[in-house]
Order: structure tokens, then C-alpha cells, then sequence
């Protein structure tokens, strides 16, 4: 007989008992836990009573941070079945009632308010201190949807006990939510109580059923923590089901997939149970094929895994007779990724498999739809997609954000599920036309990384140039929003095989099986140490080879943008991430990881402080030697995995790239006479691989205008040597000009390829101009160009109590003397300043005419800026550049302005 010394009434309704078996090791004379069990106090709304038998588990499972309900079974065999007694009793719970107690609370000042949504600035409960909790819950009656969330407030109570719960029902029943998304914090594991979890239900009926399936695969896990099958939440994803094919067939996905969960296998499977019976059997018969689908993949899969690499084509060819004759047999199926995608075999021929370690197999399906093409999926065996899923869906989640705000960031984000333990499938739309970067540099001799192949892939793999200005808008808005998604998920092991470009022009990023900052390391070294991929080959295309330098001004202001409008959501990302904090993930498992993702997204900055951190970040990133040596790295390992055999998958290197390449090519240039003018014109002859003869007249300035640009963009190669301007009396000037300049083309057009095929080259005789071509369209789709060549410099200023903050944004058109790139810092003094004590420095950012600063500078007690004056000194390593006088009482506060620099000191 156990008693123990509790009040029952003291008790929430939500109480669990917890049993472990002890056996004492008569050797070592120690303790040990043998097994474990539980079971709920008040299983329905009266008190446990009578005889119960209860499944015991074997310790080594043991959930120590969780036990819900759900792991309670009593269903299947287990090695020990306990029997316990509880007392003949008919207490039945009897629900406390709202109760607000406001004795002895003042009401507090403004600065405790300000302090109040700070802390609410937190927004994840398992962050906030015991302190700050404390602090919360005092002020718990001041607390509103204006200056706080819901769940900091009711998560920061000190109990459980009666009086406080009905506390907690007051703030509930007072609250007024600013949006139902607010409510998904209150089906956490913090919050077990039933009537809470109600509320929050509640709440999310309001969401439309396209709304409902983004945020699936949360509510799905929180079904665990639910107190019974016939909660509010289970109710409403049933009947949500019943009125969209799309949520019934995701969550049966779901729910199918989480019963390999261990201690919630029984629950699902219940779960799963109950929505195939509301399903119905037309719907159900669906699923059965679609189950037998999946089935014969994996045997596919694994056959084709097993085999020898002589004998891989062999076995898979032999194989897919199996889902030929499935198709034989039900006509059609849905696939599994999604209920609209309806297929009626496969074409075999077009049906390969990839050579990474998994061996996953590519699957192209006939499309019951057959005006839309076929659908190609990849079927991958041993790889846990769940954490691909999450990561794909927050991406999501950010783009949809975006969208709301009328910014479209040209993601392309491609659908993934988990179909079973390690298995899975993904479909990418344009994989077509999506090689990675290896793929991009299959036909080129540079090297890894060469600074002109991001360049030559966007503007050479499109069939006409026609659409070269849409592949400019494309990659400049899609790389942004990757910088920014992978940054604030910490997506790791990031290299040239998982970074695509299709030949619109999109950047996308694929795998996703290492993030929130858990990388790998080569040696004792992390190979991720860079924030997020952002390389000078992807500035040199968004600069159109460095010629528009302001174009990186505007996709740093583009990243900064994106990024402080996903930061107003961190509450939303924060609960999407804590809901999924007990679904088994290996990399989010623990409060540290949500930290992670806290840090990245800095919520308790503001949007001038968070646009200066980004920008750090940037500039990190592109200064960052590891990203261009795990580049090379996995360049050489991959060469090494296909050195012995060709990849399966035929589309490597789009055909019409190798054929514009070779059309384009300058087989030899002469120089056949000239025409005397005010200045000599040479006449040029073009022979161009495929035969093309043109003619072009050039002058000397031009060939030497031509050299000069090469030299800027191609510093590390030698070029062959340029005729002298000058001449010595009584020669034949232009006679010996001919000799001089064909020889300097000869060696030119027969050296390297990257110098004899480069644009400025193909520009510069076959009179077609990529900068011309791109310039045009590129200002029309990314804004015009500045047509102030003038130096300035950007700024803004904003004044509030007694703090001035300046942020330096950008500066352009610095020139020194002689005409070279300054490495400039900017000095600010507020003057008056008769102290001198005033001055404070920025960076320098080297040999740039448009450099970037985003640095914000503070005077902490400026008691007025009537007469004051805001000096800026420009400089470059102690050479003046320029300089600006700001009269503080004539500027309009909180807005970006440039200001015309000077040539001195006033």
C-alpha cells in the first residue's frame, strides 16, 4: 500500500503517474531501473479508481522529457504487466473557474511596459528565463496582443495548482488575438492543459484549408500531447479532411510516417485508423495504391543499390518491368507527393538513377494529364527526408511572407515527403534544366570557382538572349532569398552539387540533411564557415562583370529587405520549430537549436541594427577562403565517384549551352588595311568557328581600351603584349601599328579560352554587346542605373530622446587623384565639438568606387539638433576623398537620402 502525501484538489486534471520497476544487481549491489510505465490521473473526468493493468516498457526507452497520454498503451504485449489498485472513489474533477486577483499589483510605468515587450521580444517560451518569466507573469494583467504573446504570458505561471490555473483562464478569456497563427505556441508540450488547447483550436478553425496544410506536419506532432482521440485538434484535421482531398491525403502521409515514432506508435495508428475511416473507399482504395507503389520502389531501390556497377542499368531495367505491370493494373495512381498528380506508367528509357552514396533513382512518370508533360520524381532509400520536409516547408513558410508583402523573391522550393523509415520521395519541377555548378563547368577548362562561370552559364544556357534580362532579374531576386533562408536556418554542407541554376536563370538549393548550424567537419575543421553561400562569381554576374558595381548595393539593400520582413514573423518560426522539437529530427532535438535559429533571426534588433548585421554577413561570406576550398574539395570527390563511371542521369550539360558556345567562338581576327581619317580605322576580318566571315573597323584607342579592360578583369593572367602608343619619328606609324596588333590578336585568340572567348572580346568583334543587351533590360527589371556620376553618399539619420543614430549606407563615384579606386573609410564629428571628443570611424572597404558599409554610428546625448552640424570626412588610407556638411535641424529624420560629397573641408 502507497500513500502519497498530496491534496488531490491541488492537483491539475492533467497529472500523470509515472511507475519505474527497480531490481537490485545482487553483484554489484546497485539499483537499477528495469522498466517503466504511466498513466494518466484522470483518464476520463473522474478520478482513477478500481483495478488497472498497465504495459510496462523496458527502461533503455525511457522518454525522459516527455510523457503525454499518448504513450500510455495498454494494447499490445509488453515483457511486465503491472496490476494496480486504486481506491473505490467517485471524485469526479470539477473544472476551476476564471478568477482574475489583482491585490497589491501597481500599475506600471511606461518603462516597465517598454521592458514588457522586450522580453516578449523572446517570443519561445523555452528561452525565457525563470527571471524574466517572473516578471511576465506579475504584470500578466497589463500583458496584450500590442506589447506580448499569449503563450510567454500563460507559460510563465509559476504552477499548475488550482488557484493559479484559474488565473491563467482570466488572461485566456480576456485576450484578443491578433492572428490565429499566435495560437500555435499553446499546443506546445508546455501547455497540456485541455481547456488551453481548446482556445487554440479555436483559433486555428479559422484558417482556410489551404492556410491549415502549410502548418500540417506542426499539428500533427502536437497530436501527441493531446489528452484523448477525441480532442478538439483531432477533430478538427478529421473534418478538415472531409472537405479537402489535399489535407486528407498529406495527413495520411503524415500519420503513416509518424507511427515509426517508438512510444506513440499505438497512437498514431489510431489516428491513422480514424481518418481512413471518415475517408471512405473510393479515397481509401487511393491510398492502397499508393501504398503498393511505394512498395515496389523501395524493392527497386534497393535491388538496384545491391548491384554491381557493371550490372546497375541491367537490374534497374529489369526492374521497372515490375512497374510497368503495376500500371497494367490499376490504370492509374496518385502520387503520393500530391493528389493532383495523377500518372498511367512510366517511360522507361527516361527512368535512370543518380551515383551519391543512396543510389536514388529517377522515375519518370506519364502524366494521366498529357498535355502537361511527364512528371519526374526522385525515390530515395536510406536517407531520413523528415528533416528535408521541415526545412522546406519553413522555406515556404518565408516565401509566403514575402509574397504578402509584394515582394517576390523567384524561389523555386520543391516538394519533398518522407514515405517510411529512411525513404522518401522529391519532385523537382525543372530538373531538366537545373544542372548544378559542376554541371555549369562540365565543358570549360577554368578551374572551380573561375569568376566567370556563374556568368557564362546564365547567359549562354538560354536559347535566346532575348530572355537574358528576365535570367538577371531571376538570379539576382532567387540568390538574395537563399542567402537569407539558409542563413537564418543555418543550412549546412553547402557546395557545388547542391546549388542549381536553371536556365531561367533561378538559384535554388537542394538537401537539406545537415542544418541549424550542425556541420560537418574535414579533419578538426567545420567545413561550413561561412554564414550562407554567397561567392565572387555570384557578385561578378549581379555586377555584370564588376562594370556596375551599384548593382551589389542593390542586392545587399534587396537581402536586408527580405530579411527584416521575415524577422517581424520570428514568433511564427520559433513555434513551427518548438512544435517539431519532440519529432524524433537528429539536428532539432534540443532548447540550444531553437536558440540557433533566435540568434540568426535577432528579433530584439531593429531594422537599421539588423540591415548593419546582415551586411556583415554578406561581406563575410564573400571574403570566405573555406566555401571556395570545400567547393574544391567536393569538386575532386565527385570527380573521383564519377572518374570510373558515367552518371546514370543524361542531363548534365543542357545541348544548346555547347552549341552557342561553339557557334559564338572567334577562330581568328586580321587586321587587312586602314583608312586614313582625322584617326586611323583598322580593318578588321572575323572568322568565327562555324565559317562566319564579318568585318569590323576599329581604332588603336579601341584595342587598347579592349587590353586595359582584360588587364582589370583578368589580373592574374599573362597577357600577350600591347603595341606602344608612342613612335619614333620618320617611321611608318600605322604600317608598323598592322604588324604589332595582328600579332598581339594571334596570341590573344590562341591563348587561353576564358581570355579568347570572353565577352568583352566576342563584344568587341562581333559587335554584339552583352553589356549592351544587359544593361537596358537588367535597369528596366532591377531599376534604373544612377545617372549622377557625381561622388556621394548615403545615409540615414534618425534622432529619438536624446540618442542620434546614423547609419552610413553606401557611398558611389570615389575617385582618387589618379583616377584608381580609393579604400575608403568615412570619419564622422558633431560639431560644435570643442572637445574634439566627437569622432568616430568606420571600416574601410578596399578598392571599391561603390563600396557598401551598412554601419550605424551612435551620440548618445544630443539634447537638441538645432545648431548642429553632422561633418563627414571621406579617406582612403589617410588620402582625402571627399566630404559633406549635414545641417541636423533641416533633415528629414528616418529616411534614406544622398548627399553630394565635396572636394574639401568646409
Amino acid at each position: 500500500r502507497i500513500n502519497f502525501p498530496l491534496r488531490l484538489k491541488a492537483l491539475p486534471r492533467e497529472t500523470m503517474l509515472t511507475i519505474k520497476l527497480l531490481g537490485a544487481n545482487s553483484t554489484s549491489k546497485n539499483t537499477d531501473v528495469l522498466a517503466w510505465t504511466c498513466c494518466p490521473l484522470y483518464p476520463k473526468q473522474q478520478f482513477i479508481h478500481g483495478t488497472v493493468l498497465l504495459s510496462m516498457a523496458l527502461y533503455s526507452t525511457f522518454p525522459t522529457t516527455m510523457i503525454a497520454p499518448g504513450i500510455c498503451s495498454s494494447d499490445i504485449a509488453a515483457p511486465v504487466t503491472l496490476q494496480i489498485d486504486f481506491p473505490e472513489t467517485n471524485l469526479e474533477f470539477i473544472k476551476p473557474e476564471p478568477e482574475e486577483k489583482r491585490d497589491n499589483l501597481e500599475e506600471p510605468t511606461k518603462e516597465c511596459l517598454k521592458h514588457i515587450a522586450r522580453l516578449s521580444q523572446t517570443h519561445c517560451l523555452l528561452l525565457l528565463s525563470e527571471q524574466k518569466r517572473r516578471i511576465l507573469w506579475f504584470y500578466r494583467y497589463y500583458c496584450n496582443n500590442q506589447n506580448c504573446s499569449l503563450p510567454l504570458v500563460l507559460g510563465s505561471a509559476p504552477s499548475w495548482d488550482r488557484t493559479t490555473v484559474s488565473e491563467m483562464y482570466a488572461v485566456l478569456r480576456r485576450w484578443r488575438f491578433s492572428n490565429p497563427l499566435e495560437a500555435l505556441g499553446l499546443l506546445t508540450f508546455s501547455f497540456p492543459d485541455q481547456n488551453i488547447r481548446r482556445t487554440a483550436v479555436q483559433q486555428i478553425e479559422n484558417l482556410s484549408n489551404d492556410e491549415l496544410l502549410e502548418y500540417l506536419p506542426q499539428l500533427v506532432q502536437v497530436l501527441k500531447f493531446e489528452w484523448s482521440l477525441e480532442s478538439p485538434l483531432v477533430k478538427l484535421l478529421l473534418n478538415r479532411s472531409l472537405q479537402s482531398i489535399q489535407v486528407a491525403h498529406q495527413l495520411y502521409w503524415l500519420l503513416k510516417n509518424a507511427q515509426n515514432e517508438a512510444h506513440f506508435k499505438i497512437w498514431y495508428r489510431k489516428l491513422l485508423a480514424a481518418l481512413q475511416f471518415c475517408a471512405g473507399e473510393t479515397l481509401n482504395n487511393e491510398f492502397a495504391k499508393e501504398r503498393k507503389l511505394i512498395r515496389i520502389l523501395e524493392d527497386i531501390a534497393e535491388k538496384v543499390k545491391a548491384a554491381n556497377d557493371p550490372k546497375r542499368k541491367e537490374v534497374l531495367k529489369m526492374e521497372l518491368s515490375k512497374l510497368q505491370q503495376f500500371f497494367q493494373e490499376v490504370k492509374v495512381c496518385r502520387l503520393p507527393l500530391n493528389p493532383a498528380l495523377v500518372v498511367q506508367g512510366i517511360e522507361a528509357d527516361l527512368c535512370s538513377y543518380f551515383t551519391s552514396n543512396a543510389f536514388p533513382l529517377k522515375i519518370s512518370f506519364i502524366n494521366a494529364n498529357v498535355p502537361s508533360g511527364n512528371i519526374d520524381i526522385i525515390f530515395k532509400m536510406g536517407d531520413d527526408l523528415r528533416q528535408d520536409m521541415l526545412v522546406l516547408q519553413i522555406i515556404r513558410v518565408m516565401d509566403s511572407i514575402w509574397l504578402q508583402e509584394g515582394l517576390d523573391m523567384q524561389m523555386i522550393i520543391y516538394r519533398c515527403l518522407s514515405t517510411g523509415k529512411g525513404q522518401g520521395q522529391c519532385r523537382l519541377k525543372r530538373a531538366p534544366l537545373s544542372p548544378s555548378l559542376p554541371a555549369a563547368r562540365a565543358s570549360s577548362s577554368s578551374a572551380p570557382l573561375g569568376s566567370t562561370c556563374t556568368s557564362s552559364w546564365l547567359y549562354i544556357s538560354t536559347k535566346c538572349f532575348l530572355f537574358t534580362n528576365q535570367a538577371i532579374r531571376n538570379f539576382f531576386y532567387s540568390c538574395a532569398g537563399w542567402c537569407v533562408v539558409t542563413f537564418i536556418l543555418g543550412v549546412c554542407d553547402r557546395h557545388n552539387d547542391n546549388i542549381m541554376l536553371t536556365s531561367a536563370g533561378h538559384m535554388f538549393h537542394i538537401d537539406f540533411g545537415r542544418f541549424l548550424g550542425h556541420a560537418q567537419t574535414f579533419g578538426n575543421i567545420r567545413r561550413d564557415r561561412a554564414p550562407f553561400i554567397f561567392t565572387s562569381e555570384m557578385e561578378y554576374f549581379i555586377t555584370e562583370g564588376g562594370k556596375n558595381p551599384q548593382r551589389f548595393q542593390e542586392f545587399v539593400e534587396l537581402c536586408c529587405r527580405a530579411y527584416n520582413i521575415v524577422r517581424k514573423h520570428s514568433q511564427l518560426l520559433l513555434n513551427l520549430l518548438e512544435m517539431m522539437l519532440h519529432a524524433g529530427l537528429p539536428e532539432l532535438n534540443s532548447i540550444q537549436d531553437l536558440k540557433y535559429v533566435y540568434d540568426n533571426l535577432r528579433p530584439q534588433d531593429s531594422d537599421l541594427q539588423a540591415t548593419s548585421y546582415f551586411t556583415r554577413k554578406i561581406k563575410e561570406s564573400l571574403e570566405c577562403f573555406p566555401v571556395k576550398l570545400n567547393n574544391l574539395i567536393h569538386t575532386l570527390v565527385q570527380m573521383s565517384v564519377t572518374g570510373s563511371a558515367k552518371p546514370a542521369a543524361p542531363e548534365t550539360v543542357p545541348q544548346e549551352w555547347i552549341v552557342l558556345d561553339a557557334e559564338k567562338a572567334i577562330a581568328r581576327a586580321t587586321i587587312l588595311g586602314f583608312n586614313k581619317k582625322p584617326d586611323s580605322l583598322y580593318l578588321v576580318q572575323v572568322v568565327q568557328t562555324c565559317n562566319v566571315v564579318t568585318f569590323v573597323e576599329k581604332s588603336f584607342d579601341q584595342f587598347a581600351k579592349l587590353h586595359s579592360h582584360l588587364q582589370k578583369q583578368f589580373p592574374s593572367h599573362t597577357l600577350p603584349e600591347f603595341p606602344p602608343s608612342w613612335h619614333l619619328p620618320f617611321t611608318d606609324l600605322e604600317h608598323k601599328r598592322v604588324k604589332d596588333l595582328n600579332l598581339y590578336l594571334k596570341q590573344l585568340l590562341s591563348g587561353p579560352r576564358e581570355l579568347a572567348n570572353n565577352e568583352l572580346v566576342l563584344s568587341f568583334f562581333l559587335n554584339w554587346s552583352k553589356n549592351t543587351l544587359a544593361e537596358e533590360p537588367s535597369s528596366a527589371v532591377l531599376g534604373p542605373r544612377s545617372t549622377d556620376h557625381k561622388p556621394g553618399v548615403q545615409l540615414v539619420i534618425s534622432y529619438e530622446g536624446t540618442r542620434l543614430t546614423i547609419m552610413l549606407k553606401h557611398m558611389r563615384n570615389l575617385r582618387l587623384p589618379d583616377g584608381s579606386a580609393p579604400s575608403a573609410h568615412a570619419e564622422f564629428y558633431l560639431l560644435p565639438d570643442p572637445d574634439e571628443v566627437t569622432r568616430r570611424k568606420t571600416r574601410a572597404v578596399p578598392k571599391s568606387t561603390d563600396p557598401t558599409y551598412n554601419e550605424i554610428v551612435v551620440y548618445d546625448t544630443v539634447r537638441e539638433l538645432k545648431g548642429r552640424v553632422l561633418k563627414l570626412v571621406v579617406k582612403s588610407k589617410g588620402a582625402f576623398v571627399g566630404a559633406v556638411n549635414i545641417q541636423l535641424s533641416s533633415v528629414q529624420l528616418n529616411e534614406e537620402k544622398w548627399y553630394p560629397l565635396g572636394n574639401s573641408i568646409i
